[in-house]
Protein backbone atom coordinates (compact mmCIF):
# COMPACT_ATOMS: atom_id res chain seq x y z
CA UNK A 1 0.00 0.00 0.00
CA UNK A 2 1.28 2.99 -0.94
CA UNK A 3 1.88 5.02 2.54
CA UNK A 4 2.38 8.70 1.21
CA UNK A 5 -1.21 8.53 -0.45
CA UNK A 6 -3.52 11.21 0.81
CA UNK A 7 -7.06 10.75 0.74
CA UNK A 8 -10.29 13.00 0.84
CA UNK A 9 -12.67 11.26 2.77
CA UNK A 10 -10.72 9.16 4.77
CA UNK A 11 -10.19 10.79 8.35
CA UNK A 12 -13.68 11.71 8.01
CA UNK A 13 -15.08 8.22 7.80
CA UNK A 14 -12.83 7.44 10.96
CA UNK A 15 -14.48 10.46 12.76
CA UNK A 16 -18.14 8.64 11.47
CA UNK A 17 -16.82 5.33 12.05
CA UNK A 18 -15.91 5.89 15.92
CA UNK A 19 -18.77 8.45 16.57
CA UNK A 20 -20.95 5.50 15.96
CA UNK A 21 -19.10 2.93 18.13
CA UNK A 22 -19.65 5.52 20.81
CA UNK A 23 -23.25 6.29 20.67
CA UNK A 24 -23.94 2.51 20.25
CA UNK A 25 -22.23 1.85 23.46
CA UNK A 26 -23.41 4.97 25.32
CA UNK A 27 -27.15 5.48 23.83
CA UNK A 28 -28.54 2.51 23.05
CA UNK A 29 -27.18 0.10 25.23
CA UNK A 30 -30.10 0.70 28.16
CA UNK A 31 -32.75 0.39 25.99
CA UNK A 32 -35.08 -2.20 25.21
CA UNK A 33 -38.10 -1.98 22.20
CA UNK A 34 -40.53 -4.46 21.02
CA UNK A 35 -42.02 -4.78 17.85
CA UNK A 36 -45.06 -7.04 17.33
CA UNK A 37 -44.69 -9.65 14.96
CA UNK A 38 -46.96 -11.51 12.57
CA UNK A 39 -47.44 -15.32 13.49
CA UNK A 40 -44.57 -14.60 15.95
CA UNK A 41 -45.79 -12.25 19.33
CA UNK A 42 -43.77 -9.84 20.29
CA UNK A 43 -40.05 -9.18 19.24
CA UNK A 44 -38.09 -7.56 21.91
CA UNK A 45 -34.61 -6.04 20.82
CA UNK A 46 -31.86 -3.59 22.24
CA UNK A 47 -32.49 -0.03 20.85
CA UNK A 48 -28.96 0.04 20.16
CA UNK A 49 -29.25 -2.69 17.52
CA UNK A 50 -30.82 -0.17 14.93
CA UNK A 51 -27.38 1.76 15.04
CA UNK A 52 -24.46 -0.63 15.71
CA UNK A 53 -24.76 -2.31 12.05
CA UNK A 54 -23.80 0.83 10.92
CA UNK A 55 -20.39 -0.02 12.09
CA UNK A 56 -20.21 -2.91 9.68
CA UNK A 57 -21.21 -0.71 7.17
CA UNK A 58 -18.74 1.47 7.43
CA UNK A 59 -16.08 -1.47 7.90
CA UNK A 60 -17.35 -2.85 4.50
CA UNK A 61 -16.58 0.33 2.55
CA UNK A 62 -13.13 0.97 4.23
CA UNK A 63 -11.81 -2.54 3.51
CA UNK A 64 -13.31 -2.25 0.05
CA UNK A 65 -11.91 0.82 -0.84
CA UNK A 66 -9.14 0.96 1.08
CA UNK A 67 -8.21 -2.17 2.04
CA UNK A 68 -7.75 -3.85 5.16
CA UNK A 69 -4.55 -2.33 6.95
CA UNK A 70 -6.04 1.00 6.59
CA UNK A 71 -9.62 -0.47 8.25
CA UNK A 72 -7.57 -2.32 10.53
CA UNK A 73 -6.16 1.41 11.61
CA UNK A 74 -9.76 2.72 11.91
CA UNK A 75 -10.81 -0.36 14.30
CA UNK A 76 -8.13 0.17 16.68
CA UNK A 77 -9.27 4.11 16.87
CA UNK A 78 -12.85 2.81 17.41
CA UNK A 79 -11.18 0.25 20.54
CA UNK A 80 -9.20 2.62 21.85
CA UNK A 81 -12.49 5.30 21.98
CA UNK A 82 -14.53 2.56 23.41
CA UNK A 83 -12.14 2.01 26.92
CA UNK A 84 -12.12 5.96 27.04
CA UNK A 85 -15.60 6.23 27.33
CA UNK A 86 -15.50 3.48 29.77
CA UNK A 87 -12.93 4.88 31.92
CA UNK A 88 -14.76 8.23 31.99
CA UNK A 89 -17.85 6.95 32.77
CA UNK A 90 -15.94 4.92 35.68
CA UNK A 91 -15.04 7.84 36.84
CA UNK A 92 -17.91 10.09 36.55
CA UNK A 93 -20.31 7.37 38.21
CA UNK A 94 -18.15 7.22 40.93
CA UNK A 95 -17.43 10.67 41.49
CA UNK A 96 -19.42 11.91 45.20
CA UNK A 97 -22.71 13.56 44.41
CA UNK A 98 -23.43 16.89 45.82
CA UNK A 99 -25.52 17.54 48.75
CA UNK A 100 -27.55 19.58 46.78
CA UNK A 101 -27.93 17.20 43.90
CA UNK A 102 -31.41 15.34 43.79
CA UNK A 103 -30.99 11.67 43.90
CA UNK A 104 -33.43 10.92 41.05
CA UNK A 105 -31.00 12.55 38.58
CA UNK A 106 -28.14 10.97 40.57
CA UNK A 107 -29.67 7.66 39.65
CA UNK A 108 -30.54 8.30 36.43
CA UNK A 109 -26.32 9.33 35.72
CA UNK A 110 -25.75 5.74 37.02
CA UNK A 111 -27.93 4.04 35.08
CA UNK A 112 -27.02 5.37 31.90
CA UNK A 113 -23.71 5.68 32.30
CA UNK A 114 -22.91 3.07 34.56
CA UNK A 115 -21.75 -0.56 33.32
CA UNK A 116 -20.27 -3.22 34.85
CA UNK A 117 -17.21 -4.22 34.65
CA UNK A 118 -18.33 -8.12 32.45
CA UNK A 119 -20.71 -5.93 30.10
CA UNK A 120 -17.89 -3.33 29.18
CA UNK A 121 -15.23 -6.41 28.33
CA UNK A 122 -17.99 -8.12 26.39
CA UNK A 123 -18.59 -5.24 24.26
CA UNK A 124 -14.92 -4.16 23.73
CA UNK A 125 -13.95 -8.17 22.93
CA UNK A 126 -17.24 -8.38 20.66
CA UNK A 127 -16.51 -5.46 18.98
CA UNK A 128 -12.74 -5.88 18.52
CA UNK A 129 -13.01 -9.48 17.47
CA UNK A 130 -16.22 -9.21 15.28
CA UNK A 131 -15.09 -6.44 13.50
CA UNK A 132 -11.69 -7.53 12.78
CA UNK A 133 -13.56 -11.17 10.98
CA UNK A 134 -15.90 -8.86 8.91
CA UNK A 135 -12.60 -6.83 7.36
CA UNK A 136 -10.85 -10.01 7.17
CA UNK A 137 -13.57 -11.61 5.48
CA UNK A 138 -14.51 -8.91 2.95
CA UNK A 139 -10.82 -8.37 2.14
CA UNK A 140 -10.50 -12.14 1.03
CA UNK A 141 -13.63 -12.16 -1.17
CA UNK A 142 -12.79 -9.41 -2.78
CA UNK A 143 -9.51 -11.43 -3.91
CA UNK A 144 -11.79 -14.59 -4.69
CA UNK A 145 -14.79 -12.62 -6.63
CA UNK A 146 -12.10 -10.55 -8.46
CA UNK A 147 -13.59 -7.94 -7.63
CA UNK A 148 -16.90 -8.73 -8.46
CA UNK A 149 -20.39 -9.22 -7.19
CA UNK A 150 -19.64 -7.01 -4.27
CA UNK A 151 -23.48 -7.28 -2.56
CA UNK A 152 -21.90 -11.09 -1.53
CA UNK A 153 -18.99 -9.36 0.16
CA UNK A 154 -20.57 -6.93 2.14
CA UNK A 155 -23.34 -9.74 3.00
CA UNK A 156 -20.93 -12.81 3.73
CA UNK A 157 -18.22 -10.51 5.59
CA UNK A 158 -21.33 -9.41 7.91
CA UNK A 159 -22.58 -12.65 8.18
CA UNK A 160 -19.72 -13.64 10.14
CA UNK A 161 -18.74 -10.59 11.81
CA UNK A 162 -22.27 -10.09 13.23
CA UNK A 163 -21.57 -14.11 14.32
CA UNK A 164 -18.48 -13.53 15.47
CA UNK A 165 -19.96 -10.76 17.86
CA UNK A 166 -23.16 -11.97 18.70
CA UNK A 167 -21.46 -15.30 20.05
CA UNK A 168 -19.26 -13.74 22.30
CA UNK A 169 -20.86 -10.77 23.40
CA UNK A 170 -24.59 -12.48 24.57
CA UNK A 171 -22.57 -15.37 26.50
CA UNK A 172 -19.79 -13.28 27.95
CA UNK A 173 -22.13 -10.27 29.50
CA UNK A 174 -25.21 -12.76 30.62
CA UNK A 175 -24.54 -16.09 31.53
CA UNK A 176 -25.68 -16.62 34.93
CA UNK A 177 -27.58 -13.63 34.42
CA UNK A 178 -30.25 -14.22 32.21
CA UNK A 179 -31.35 -17.70 31.45
CA UNK A 180 -29.79 -20.29 28.67
CA UNK A 181 -33.02 -19.77 26.67
CA UNK A 182 -33.30 -15.85 26.79
CA UNK A 183 -30.00 -15.27 25.51
CA UNK A 184 -29.79 -17.85 23.38
CA UNK A 185 -33.03 -16.30 22.15
CA UNK A 186 -31.84 -12.55 22.54
CA UNK A 187 -28.82 -13.78 20.69
CA UNK A 188 -30.04 -15.35 17.68
CA UNK A 189 -33.19 -12.39 16.80
CA UNK A 190 -30.79 -9.35 17.26
CA UNK A 191 -28.25 -11.32 14.74
CA UNK A 192 -30.51 -11.64 12.27
CA UNK A 193 -32.12 -8.59 12.66
CA UNK A 194 -28.01 -7.14 12.20
CA UNK A 195 -27.54 -8.88 8.73
CA UNK A 196 -31.08 -7.80 7.87
CA UNK A 197 -30.10 -4.17 8.14
CA UNK A 198 -26.85 -4.69 6.54
CA UNK A 199 -29.08 -6.61 3.28
CA UNK A 200 -31.68 -3.39 3.27
CA UNK A 201 -28.32 -1.17 3.50
CA UNK A 202 -26.98 -2.79 0.23
CA UNK A 203 -28.24 -0.51 -2.25
CA UNK A 204 -26.78 2.79 -0.39
CA UNK A 205 -23.50 1.01 0.38
CA UNK A 206 -22.68 0.43 -3.21
CA UNK A 207 -23.76 4.13 -3.90
CA UNK A 208 -21.04 5.20 -1.25
CA UNK A 209 -18.53 2.43 -2.65
CA UNK A 210 -18.73 4.24 -6.15
CA UNK A 211 -18.64 7.63 -5.14
CA UNK A 212 -15.32 6.99 -2.74
CA UNK A 213 -13.56 4.83 -5.52
CA UNK A 214 -14.05 7.49 -7.95
CA UNK A 215 -13.14 10.14 -5.73
CA UNK A 216 -10.09 8.89 -4.04
CA UNK A 217 -9.12 6.90 -7.57
CA UNK A 218 -8.25 3.84 -5.11
CA UNK A 219 -10.12 -0.11 -5.33
CA UNK A 220 -7.50 -1.38 -2.97
CA UNK A 221 -6.80 -5.22 -3.58
CA UNK A 222 -4.94 -6.99 -0.28
CA UNK A 223 -3.14 -9.47 -2.17
CA UNK A 224 0.25 -9.07 -0.36
CA UNK A 225 -1.27 -7.62 3.15
CA UNK A 226 0.19 -8.79 6.26
CA UNK A 227 -3.33 -9.51 8.00
CA UNK A 228 -2.00 -9.39 11.72
CA UNK A 229 -4.62 -7.54 13.44
CA UNK A 230 -1.82 -6.50 16.38
CA UNK A 231 -0.29 -3.59 14.22
CA UNK A 232 -1.62 -0.47 12.83
CA UNK A 233 1.10 -0.39 10.10
CA UNK A 234 -0.66 0.75 6.42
Amino acid sequence: MNQHKRYRYYDLIMAAFVTVILCSNLIGVHKVSSVSLPFYGEFIYGAGVLFFPISYLFGDILTEVYGYARSRKVIWAGFGAMIFASLMSLVVTNLPSATTMDPDRHAAIEMIFGQTPRIVIASMLAFWMGEFANSFVLAKMKIVTAGKWLWSRTIGSTFAGEAVDSLIFYPVAFFGIWSNEQIISVLIGNYFLKVLWEVLATPFTYKIVAFLKKAENEDYYDTDTDFNPFTIET
